[in-house]
């Protein structure tokens, strides 16, 4: 794989490189692209989807590479760490050039905690917290704050890129984002994370400093990460937070803009909940229409240079030019032809509370990755889970590479017998699961796996309601301890399952991917069913209906291809090491039954197969007892 990744630095044909779990992928692309990188002055960008591998990537990895490297190279190789402008703390605000904490555009209700946050330490101490902090950090990045604080809390200390002032900051010299793109444009390699590369796509190719390649790990994620970045939210709600951040911060009333967020909450609401094919209904089109005259109107009456807005470096008015900039963007991309065309998605979503949403998605984002992205790059792209039905071109053309001899190919096999290591166990008797969960047949089979294992069990299920229910189930049918998703943080719940041998951890999409654990206190990984996508999903809908028209199988194209990727995940969370022992079980008979089966196996690891429950429970049974010896034969 260093090899090959050497050849594509070198060149301009793109590597696709699927690298199986305990290959090593990461020193065998940073490796080339250290050399790379020093001896010929070209700088390599490395993208990363999880947070935990690009610290590994950071704290680990490069250092170890600079270090065996460091006699082949005439100098020490140049890191830096390069994130969205959010993540890091504005000195500026915490100073008070900002107002005290406002709601975003498109606030949503309930913000996500942060990794780490503690949700027994209030609001206002997390504040006092965090601002305490940005006196003392070198780097004012969100990621080295321990304990975390809330996403409410932290919009107390940072801002967005189009908030920022820039140049017009007071203190610009002690700026925290501005030192990390500094550092960025004179470092050697730089490590960022796929949502840098999604803006990147969308059109904004400045988040990044200038560089000669790019290699993009947890490949699988790319596609998905760049859509996110261009999907855009337009509401009732977040048009009203808009016009009162325009009244308070800048001091312009535009009546027009006043009324928009009425008019557009109520033509919203007469729209039923899902995608819109055919784009704005009449009521929508007029409102949409008002707005983006609205906005520009008021952006206009705010410039800084005059016609009564406040002059100079305000943060509050930056805010609020910053969110009628957005709104002109949204308005705009509504009223163009890009729904009708096919380019675009439109959907309306609807909240439990009854609220309606507007977003609008791109079809496809293969044009956008390999334009802004890939032009004049040499581009690596790697994962553990990049082939799908066994063929890399899916990958391949999600990211724009449609022409096979385009682009290069390679598969490192991981170093484990999965053979011997694993079984793979697939529930055939069991009936076809229903929506929400399995029924009775199926829970019965989660307590018969999980008391042959006596716990030490990764369950994943399609939806939180199938987890908290399963987790019910066997909470009353047995004594071992189950935890849930939901009941803590995802990193207390996998730290406190890596060290209780007996313990299960159920849950959904979180934990079908970045989850680590070696050893015999995972030693079954549950799979309630395959994870196809929702068939009402605007986005599949409409990628669908485009597979069609070119005459693929829609079903395999779109939604067969999202349930290999995720399952391939699945199942790698058993076999980390080539110690590892385990049963992968599969509680969804259509794996077996299905036409479309075959095609999602060949996404998993070669497991050793069977649709026999005993065989599995014996195995399992053999491997609890010697889960439970562990701690008795390292006490003697």
């Amino acid at each position: 794989m260093a090899r090959a990744v050497a050849e594509a630095l070198e060149g301009d044909t793109p590597l696709l490189v699927e690298a199986g779990t305990g290959t090593g992928k990461s020193f065998a692309y940073l490796v080339p692209a250290v050399l790379r990188a020093v001896h010929h002055g070209e700088r390599v960008v490395v993208s990363t989807a999880t947070l935990a591998l690009q610290r590994q990537i950071l704290t680990k990895d490069l250092p170890a590479v600079a270090g065996a490297l460091e006699g082949a190279l005439p100098r020490r190789a140049e890191v830096a760490l390069l994130k969205g402008w959010h993540n890091y703390a504005c000195k500026h605000k915490v100073s008070g050039g900002y107002p005290d904490e406002a709601p975003t555009l498109f606030e949503v209700e309930a913000p996500a905690e942060h990794p780490g946050a503690d949700a027994d330490e209030g609001l206002g101490a997390q504040v006092v917290r965090v601002r305490e902090w940005v006196g003392t950090t070198e780097t004012g990045d969100r990621d080295e704050l321990v304990p975390g604080v809330s996403d409410r809390a932290w919009r107390q200390v940072s801002v967005t890129k189009m908030d920022c002032i820039g140049q017009r900051c007071p203190m610009l010299a002690e700026c925290f984002p501005e030192r990390a793109k500094n550092a960025a444009r004179e470092a050697d390699v730089v490590v960022t994370n796929h949502a840098m590369l999604g803006i990147a796509a969308s059109g904004s190719p400045g988040v990044l400093p200038e560089h000669d390649a790019l290699v993009v790990d947890e490949a699988h994620e790319l596609t998905s990460r760049s859509r996110s970045a261009a999907t855009a939210e337009l509401s009732g709600p977040s048009v009203e937070r808009m016009s009162r951040m325009v009244r308070r911060h800048a001091g312009v009333l535009v009546p027009e803009l006043e009324e928009c967020g009425a008019r557009l909450a109520a033509a919203i609401i007469a729209v039923p909940a899902g995608r819109l094919p055919d784009g704005l209904t009449p009521a929508l089109q007029e409102v949409v229409t008002l707005l983006a005259a609205a906005c520009r109107e008021a952006l206009s009456l705010t410039k800084p240079s005059g016609g009564g807005a406040k002059d100079g470096g305000d943060g509050g008015l930056q805010m609020a030019r910053s969110a009628l900039t957005l709104g002109v963007e949204i308005a705009d991309r509504l009223l163009s032809d890009n729904v009708a065309q096919r380019r675009d998605v439109l959907w309306c979503d609807e909240r439990s509370d009854g609220s309606k949403r507007l977003f609008v998605a791109p079809l496809e984002v293969a044009g956008l990755v390999a334009e802004n992205l890939f032009t004049d790059h040499s581009v690596v792209l790697t994962s553990a889970t990049l082939r799908i039905g066994g063929q890399f071109t899916p990958a391949a053309h999600d990211v724009g590479l449609h022409d096979a001899s385009a682009y290069r190919e390679l598969e490192v096999p991981a170093p484990f017998d999965y053979a011997r290591q694993a079984i793979r166990y697939v529930a055939s008797s069991l009936p076809a699961p229903a929506a929400g969960g399995g029924g009775p047949e199926a829970l019965a089979e989660i307590v018969a796996l999980l008391e042959a294992s006596r716990g030490g069990c990764l369950g994943l299920f399609s939806s939180r309601r199938a987890a908290e229910r399963a987790a019910e189930h066997v909470r009353e049918t047995t004594d071992l301890p189950v935890m849930c998703q939901g009941e803590d943080s995802i990193g207390e719940l996998v730290r406190a399952f890596r060290e209780d041998p007996e313990a299960s951890l159920f849950g959904t999409l979180s934990l079908w991917q970045g989850v680590d654990v070696a050893g015999l206190t995972n030693r079954l990984v549950i799979i309630d069913r395959i994870p196809f996508p929702r068939p009402d999903d605007p986005v599949v809908q409409a990628r669908s209906e485009v597979a069609a028209k070119r005459g693929a199988n829609a079903f395999l194209a779109v939604s067969a291809a999202h349930a290999a990727l995720l399952l391939a995940q699945g199942a790698g969370r058993l076999i980390r090491s080539t110690s590892d022992r385990g049963v992968v079980a599969i509680l969804d008979s259509r794996i077996s039954t299905a036409r479309y089966g075959s095609f999602l196996l060949r996404s998993l690891p070669p497991m050793w197969p069977t649709t026999n429950g005993e065989i599995a429970r014996s195995a399992l049974r053999r491997l609890a007892e010697e889960a439970t010896q562990v701690p008795a034969a390292a006490d003697a």
